[in-house]
């Protein structure tokens, strides 16, 4: 019998999409499912953009475009940068990517070898653990704990640092916990990799989405021209997901690479989603202060409700729209809470150990959804842990 390679047998998929698939069944089966499982904003791409996009596609822009993006696309994210991260890249450092994933992917590729070592945060995004398994690397775990407001602490990672480390792998504002680092601790960060001779991988695609905080890049210290990558996209705060549009600044030897990979894989990033893009990154802006007030106003909510909940306790997060329970009062373990909330109440969550070990005790609840279904999520949960 013919075998598959040993790194398709090594990568795995996401929870969010299993528990999605779950509830669906679930649904045609005639139950009522509240979900609030897929990290998706609640609401519609804004107009101005989802306008560009048609334009575009009735302009008969839809052919094959530069492997790395269209200039104008990359000139706009050029700007994007130094207006929200201080720093001004150069345009040879710039590259679209179909989405932030493939970012996660390539800038994993073409820095670990088989045998290498990758620091990445637990619980932390799975996509990380994932690659770095099918690349036959060693994923080295940092925990996220409570007590320091599930932030990447920087003498974690130091403590983990060996001859084999290649890549540390940074999220804020975080998935699943809503944490959001602080500029020194970033700093920190990127001044172990510079000591140690590291790859830093920054995955921002939260970073317009904090709560009375600001965001910060351990990008800053090399502007990305050594050793940072910095990952953005569009699939959270312009509400895109479906869009698959992101982009990339690396170090342009990097880029170089990341072009092959490009072509190698996908050709390009599709001219009408660019074009979209264009428009994100240039037009009116308004739509993300008007999001954000309604996610904090919903975080709120979800989070005196679950405080209210025997069992339940919950910080409130800083950024990102995830809250992140800790269950562990209930007695059950993260997979049995999350299953019992399915099943039984009808509320698809995920469990913390989805995101990894130390993710156990936790649950994690998007909370883009609309508030009279928190109210309800939170008073199915009360009936049924009585």
């Amino acid at each position: 019998m013919v075998k598959l390679s040993e790194g398709a047998n090594r990568i795995y998929g996401e929870a969010a999409f299993e528990v999605l698939a779950k509830a669906q069944e679930l649904e045609r089966q005639g139950k009522k499912i509240l979900h609030f499982e897929i990290g998706e904003p609640d609401m519609e791409t804004p107009e101005n953009i989802a306008k560009a996009g048609m334009q575009a596609i009735n302009d008969k822009k839809t052919h094959y475009v530069p492997s790395i993006g269209l200039l104008e696309l990359r000139k706009a994210a050029q700007d994007e940068v130094e207006k929200t991260r201080g720093y001004r890249p150069d345009l040879e450092q710039m590259v679209v990517i179909p989405g932030l994933k493939p970012g996660i992917f390539f800038s994993m590729l073409t820095t670990v070898n088989p045998g290498d070592e990758v620091i990445y945060q637990d619980p932390g995004y799975p996509t990380y653990g994932s690659v770095s398994s099918f690349l036959g690397a060693k994923g080295v775990l940092v925990p996220l704990l409570e007590e320091n407001e599930f932030r990447m602490n920087p003498d974690d990672i130091k403590s983990r640092i060996t001859k084999k480390a290649k890549l540390i792998i940074v999220n804020s504002p975080q998935n699943p916990t809503g944490s959001v680092m602080t500029k020194s601790e970033l700093d920190e960060i990127a001044e172990l990799a510079e000591e140690h001779d590291i790859f830093v991988v920054s995955d921002e695609i939260y970073s317009k989405m904090t709560y009375d905080t600001k965001h910060y890049t351990p990008t800053a210290r090399d502007e990305a021209k050594e050793r940072t990558v910095l990952l953005d996209g569009f699939s959270k705060y312009y509400a895109m997901t479906g869009w698959r549009l992101g982009y990339m600044v690396a170090p342009v030897k990097m880029v170089e690479r990341l072009q092959d990979f490009l072509v190698s894989a996908v050709s390009c990033t599709a001219a009408f989603t660019q074009w979209a893009g264009v428009e994100a990154l240039t037009g009116d802006q308004s739509f993300i202060p008007k999001m954000m007030a309604r996610f904090k106003e919903k975080r709120d909510k979800i989070i005196d409700g679950l405080n209210s909940i025997p069992g339940f306790s919950c910080l409130a997060p800083k950024g990102a729209f995830y809250a992140f329970p800790n269950i562990i009062e209930t007695g059950m373990t993260s997979q049995e809470c999350a299953d019992h909330l399915l099943y039984n109440a009808g509320i698809a969550v995920l469990p913390g150990t989805a995101f990894g070990p130390y993710g156990e005790g936790y649950l994690r609840f998007s909370y883009a959804n609309a508030l009279k279904n928190i109210d309800l999520v939170i008073e199915r949960i009360k009936e049924h842990f009585k």
